[in-house]
């Protein structure tokens, strides 16, 4: 039994006080961060800071078979990396540290000795064959498996024989039989079931560690959590996190339960299977960190007045969780590359090459990339796009023959190679820029009556190797004089 003197202030505060917003986001650190992850954890950010209340991040780490080492300190990183930050957490402390559930243990032993000896939850010595076998039976019979309460009334003086001669042991909830649990849902509304549908979960784990379900409630109760929006997946345990309540006099969160992300193609939950799902992994493809918020926030939720495009402080000043679709909504890659472009588009110069910096391989040089940068700018819709874009410009290029007779002779293509290469020789390295380059490429084209699309297009795919480029003449001028003549000559050769 745990004292009351001995909790934070969350759990002597009187039922007469008003109780502040307060959010939480409890990432396990068992892997990289999971963009759905980032989604939810946005929103609660977000609803703590309308209410100008506070947001926690806890550290779930009671799982410690499939914890990775170093994955914590990445999360925090990512979630920084994005922009947001917490109010109380492992690396900032707070009222009510610590942060991490393996620092906890202590405390969620003692709510497990006070579940057992009042009666709401008890020791399970069954065995993983004696489970095994369990489910094969309930199987066969065409039953859920679901663990069928053989130690749910054993004598607590027995059980504790049990303990005390060190036989392994849970200790599970006892579910009470026949009553209806029920909770409000603000995505959802009201949901009830009944206790028959709820298995005696576990709570302690033989390992001494506490399960999800109970650390998460002890936690949110001794936090002072308001609201817990989390995940759709979570809505089936919620009637256990109910019961866990009740059994310890506690007033529940509100929750709010939102929904899934589909995949790309819309079918079946956002999975590494069908592409990218860290959140680091988004940035490293160079998508803007306030273009992937602005894509979170509209995802299943809309601004009043539609828009599309806003801030995270205006999403904090209009979010309300009630405003959720409780529909599953598509991860839609194309709103997001849309919204990347808008984003990359509202940068000055100099922030997106700040930006780009860590996209520029090694070869780019350097004292070009702001040419580079002016012409392509339009183009890009993530930023590790800059290479593919720009590096016909300094990296060696490569003709297809199939592709500079398109429409076209060998010997007129070979003409127009030479007498292209003639004319901006005779252009001086003064007065090498674009104005100057479309002066004679044109008039090359009128006077010997070129097809004007056969011949601007042989001139692009010459001197730069692609068909689609950033303007012609800006970027004849940008490769320079020397290397311009050197692919028209090069072109010739391959005809």
């Amino acid at each position: 039994m745990i004292s009351s003197s001995n909790l934070p202030p969350a759990a002597n505060r009187g039922a007469s006080q008003p109780r502040p917003i307060r959010t939480r986001m409890a990432p396990s650190p068992t892997g990289t961060y999971h963009v759905g992850n980032l989604a939810t954890l946005l929103k609660n950010y977000a609803w703590a800071k309308h209410h100008g209340g506070r947001f926690i991040l806890r550290l779930e780490d009671t799982d410690q078979r499939r914890e990775v080492a170093g994955a914590a300190e990445q999360i925090m990183e990512v979630i920084r990396l994005y922009g947001l930050d917490w109010d109380e957490g492992p690396d900032k402390g707070g009222p009510y540290q610590p942060y991490r559930q393996s620092e906890r243990l202590e405390i969620y032993r003692g709510y497990v000795d006070q579940l057992i000896d009042q009666g709401h939850a008890y020791y399970c010595f069954a065995t993983s064959q004696e489970l095994a076998e369990m489910r094969q039976d309930q199987q066969r019979r065409g039953l859920p498996p679901r663990y069928d309460g053989r130690y749910r009334d054993l004598p607590l003086a027995e059980a504790r024989a049990r303990v005390a001669d060190g036989q392994p042991y849970v200790v599970r909830l006892k579910v009470p039989l026949d009553q209806r649990i029920a909770f409000t849902d603000l995505v959802r509304g009201k949901i009830e079931v009944s206790s028959a549908d709820i298995d005696d979960q576990v709570i302690l784990k033989s390992d001494g560690f506490p399960t999800y379900h109970l650390a998460s409630v002890v936690d949110d109760h001794l936090m002072d959590i308001s609201h817990v929006l989390r995940g759709e997946e979570w809505i089936s345990s919620t009637p256990k996190h109910v019961v866990l309540y009740r059994a310890l006099g506690w007033q529940p969160p509100v929750y709010a339960h939102l929904p899934v992300f589909l995949n790309p193609d819309g079918k079946g939950k956002m999975s590494k299977r069908n592409g990218q799902v860290s959140a680091q992994g988004f940035l490293d493809q160079g998508y803007l960190p306030e273009a992937m918020l602005n894509f979170l926030m509209i995802l299943g939720w809309a601004h009043p007045e539609e828009t599309e495009v806003l801030s995270l402080a205006e999403y904090v000043r209009c979010f309300d969780p009630a405003d959720v679709s409780a529909k599953s909504v598509v991860f839609d890659l194309g709103k997001l590359n849309w919204l990347n472009g808008i984003y990359i588009r509202r940068l000055s110069a100099d922030q997106l090459l700040e930006r780009l910096r860590p996209f520029v391989p090694g070869d780019a040089p350097q004292d070009k990339l702001s040419d580079y940068l002016e012409l392509v700018k339009d183009r890009l819709v993530k930023l590790n796009d800059f290479e593919a874009l720009t590096a016909f410009w300094y990296r060696p290029v490569r003709h297809q023959a199939d592709q500079l007779l398109k429409k076209s002779s060998a010997e007129q293509v070979v003409s127009q190679l030479k007498t292209t290469s003639q004319g901006l020789a005779a252009v001086t390295p003064a007065n090498w820029h674009a104005e100057q380059i479309e002066t004679v490429v044109r008039k090359l084209q009128l006077n010997n009556h070129w097809s004007k699309r056969q011949y601007f297009m042989l001139v692009r795919y010459a001197v730069t190797g692609q068909t689609a480029t950033p303007p012609l003449f800006e970027t004849m001028a940008v490769l320079g004089k020397s290397e311009t003549l050197a692919r028209l000559n090069q072109a010739q050769q391959v005809v």
